[in-house]
């Protein structure tokens, strides 16, 4: 999240993914960075137990609403 913010903030577009266990502390981190309304993708919890070919699907289900933000670019 926070090298997202980092990048977001020197120009380069940026969406950080995370799990759905981390949404408070990556709203928390927004806010910290002063961009409490910084947009992020979420995904289920946990990652580690996935297998090569369950990361790749998700990363899948993940990639339209990404490329959705992206294209907005992030709140000022």
């Amino acid at each position: 999240m926070l090298d997202a913010v980092i990048l977001e903030k020197a120009g380069i577009p940026a969406i950080p993914i995370i799990t759905d266990a981390f949404e408070s502390t990556a709203k928390e981190m927004a806010e910290l960075w002063g961009v409490p309304e910084f947009r992020f993708v979420m995904m289920p919890h946990p990652l580690a137990s996935l297998t090569p070919e369950d990361v790749e699907r998700r990363a899948g289900e993940l990639l339209d609403k990404v490329l959705e933000l992206l294209q907005k670019g992030q709140p000022d």
